[in-house]
C-alpha cells in the first residue's frame, strides 16, 4: 500500500472517528483509497489521486454541524438571565461552550473560525423538554428521528420519563455527539402498581437504579403508601430524586410533604381541589372526573402548599387539550407527516372513542382544562417552579412540535412571554442545579442556543420555524433542519405505502 493511500486511509478515518454525528455508511471509505491504488500507474499518481479524493468526498460527507469554533455576529441576545435584549452583539463558540459575549465590533473572532451572520435576528438559550419520552434502540431510525424533531424545534435538553437501560448508553452517545440530538436526562423503568408489590422490591427496585446511574427514577400511578414511603427513604439514602405521577393511595399533600422532585401532569391536584384526595381510582384522565366538585378557593391554597414544598411542576397541559378537547384537524396538521403512519392512526382512534364515549362532555373537558390553566397561573402567582413539558410523542403531540403548543398554554394561563420561556431555560437549569452548565446565554455556559428570526418576547410563534439551532456547539441552519425535517417525511411516506 502506497503513502499516499496509508495517508489517505488516516485522514479520512480520523474524520469519521471524530465525526459528531455517526457514518456507518462511510466506513467503506477506509478500503476504498486501496481500490483506487490498484487503478493508478505509480506512487505519485496515486498521492495526487488520493489528494483528489479527500478534497472531493470529504466536502460531500461534512456532517450538518459540527462542534468547533464559530462566531455569531450582528446578533440580537436575549440571554434569558434577564429580559434585556442585547443588541448588535458578537457570540464567540469554541468546545461547545460560549466563550465570549460582546458588543459588535469589539470581539474578534479567530482565524478559522465559522462565522454565522444574526442579519439582526435573535439568540437565545435552547429550550427543555422536561417531560419527553425517548424511543428504545430496537428501531434506531425511528429513535435518530424523534431526537432531530426535538432539535428542529429548539429543544437541546430533553428529561426521559420511561427509561430503559439502553438510554444509558444513549446518554453517553448524546452528550460525545456520536448521536446527534439533545442532552438527555433519564429515569429508568417506572415504579407502579404492576412493577411493585411491596415496600421491600420498592427500596430493591430505587436502589438498583441509582447503582445503574439513571439520572432520578420515575413513578406511575398505583403505589401504596407504604411503598412510596420506602421507595423515597430509598432514593434520600441513595441520592437520587423521585417524580412523576401522585399515586391515589398518597395523595398531593403527602407527595409534597415527602419532597417529591417534581409533579407532572398536575397529577393529584383535581382531588386536592375537592378535598377528597384520597378518594377511588375513577376519577378519570388526572381527575377530569372531579370538574363539578372543585372548589376554586383551594386553588391559591394548593398553590402555596406546592412553593412551601419547593416541588416543581411539570403541567404537560397541551397533552392533556390535545388528548380530552373536541380539536378539529388534529390528525391533519403538518407535523403529523414526521411520525408513522400507524402512530397517528392510533391517536387518532384512541380520540375518536374518547369522544365517542357515553361519558364524555365537551362542556365538562373544556372546564377541566380552564381549571388547569387557573392551577397553572396560580402555581405561578405562588413562585413554585414550573417546568416546560408536553409529553411527546402521545397523542398528537409531535416531538418538538408539541413545544410550541405547551408555550402557547402558558401564555393563555397569563404568565408574560419571558416567563413562559424561563420554564423551559433558566428554570430546567436550576431544577438539575446546572444553573453554571445551561439555560442562558452566558460566557461559560454550553452552547445550546436558538436562533430566532423575530423577538420572541414579543410573539413566540417566531420559535416554530428557528432561523438555526446549536446543541453544545453542534451548528444545524435552517437549511440543515429543512433538509432534515424533509427526510423524516420521505421515509414515513415510503414507510405509508409499504
Amino acid at each position: 500500500m502506497s503513502i499516499g493511500a496509508i495517508l489517505c486511509t488516516a485522514l479520512v478515518h480520523s474524520y469519521i472517528c471524530t465525526s459528531p454525528i455517526r457514518w456507518p455508511r462511510y466506513l467503506a471509505m477506509i478500503d476504498f483509497c486501496t481500490c483506487i491504488e490498484w487503478l493508478t500507474e505509480s506512487d505519485m499518481r496515486t498521492s495526487a489521486a488520493y489528494l483528489g479524493i479527500i478534497l472531493t468526498v470529504l466536502p460531500a460527507i461534512t456532517p450538518v454541524g459540527a462542534q468547533g469554533t464559530y462566531g455569531i455576529r450582528h446578533v440580537n441576545v436575549l440571554p434569558m438571565s434577564s429580559a434585556e435584549i442585547l443588541n448588535n452583539q458578537t457570540v464567540l463558540v469554541d468546545g461547545g461552550r460560549i466563550t465570549a459575549i460582546g458588543p459588535e465590533g469589539s470581539i474578534r473572532i479567530p482565524d478559522g473560525a465559522e462565522v454565522i451572520d444574526g442579519l439582526e435576528r435573535y439568540l437565545m438559550p435552547g429550550l427543555a423538554e422536561m417531560h419527553a419520552h425517548v424511543p428504545g434502540t430496537s428501531d434506531q431510525q425511528y429513535l435518530e428521528d424523534v431526537l432531530f424533531l426535538f432539535l428542529a424545534n429548539g429543544i437541546t435538553t430533553a428529561r426521559g420519563m420511561l427509561g430503559q437501560p439502553a438510554h444509558l448508553r444513549l446518554r453517553g452517545q448524546l452528550a460525545s455527539h456520536e448521536l446527534l440530538g439533545p442532552r438527555l436526562v433519564t429515569s429508568g423503568p417506572s415504579l407502579n402498581g404492576r412493577s411493585v408489590s411491596s415496600a421491600a422490591q420498592a427500596t430493591q427496585m430505587v436502589n438498583a437504579q441509582a447503582r445503574a446511574g439513571y439520572d432520578f427514577v420515575k413513578m406511575h400511578p398505583g403505589l401504596s403508601r407504604e411503598e412510596y414511603d420506602a421507595a423515597m427513604t430509598a432514593g434520600e439514602e441513595a441520592g437520587i430524586r423521585l417524580a412523576g405521577h401522585v399515586s391515589t393511595a398518597v395523595g398531593l399533600s403527602h407527595a409534597l410533604h415527602s419532597g417529591q422532585a417534581t409533579i407532572d401532569h398536575l397529577d393529584g391536584y383535581m382531588a386536592y381541589l375537592v378535598g377528597d384526595e384520597l378518594a377511588d381510582d375513577d376519577t378519570g384522565i388526572f381527575g377530569s372526573g372531579l370538574t363539578n366538585r372543585v372548589e376554586r378557593g383551594r386553588i391559591a391554597k394548593a398553590a402555596a402548599a406546592t412553593k412551601a414544598a419547593e416541588v416543581w411542576v411539570v403541567p404537560t397541559q397541551s397533552f392533556v387539550e390535545h388528548l380530552m378537547l373536541p380539536i378539529p384537524g388534529l390528525a391533519d396538521r403538518p407535523e403529523m407527516r414526521y411520525m408513522p403512519t400507524q402512530v397517528v392512526d392510533r391517536w387518532r382512534r384512541s380520540k375518536e372513542r374518547l369522544l365517542s364515549s357515553p361519558e364524555y362532555s365537551a362542556a365538562s373537558a373544556e372546564a377541566f382544562v380552564r381549571i388547569r390553566l387557573e392551577l397553572i397561573k396560580a402555581l405561578h402567582a405562588a413562585g413554585a417552579g414550573i417546568l416546560l413539558g408536553s409529553d411527546a410523542p402521545q397523542v398528537f403531540n409531535v416531538p418538538g412540535f408539541s413545544i410550541h403548543a405547551e408555550l402557547a398554554s402558558y401564555l393563555e394561563a397569563g404568565l408574560t412571554p419571558f416567563e413562559v420561556l424561563s420554564t423551559g431555560t433558566v428554570s430546567p437549569a436550576r431544577f438539575f442545579s446546572a444553573s453554571d452548565q445551561f439555560g442562558a446565554v452566558e460566557v461559560g455556559l454550553a452552547a445550546d442556543l436558538i436562533l430566532s428570526e423575530d423577538n420572541p418576547l414579543e410573539g413566540l410563534d417566531t420559535l416554530r420555524r428557528p432561523a438555526g439551532v446549536m446543541v453544545r456547539g453542534v451548528w444545524l441552519d435552517r437549511d440543515a433542519l429543512d433538509r432534515g425535517l424533509a427526510e423524516i417525511a420521505a421515509r414515513q411516506s415510503a414507510g405509508a405505502t409499504d
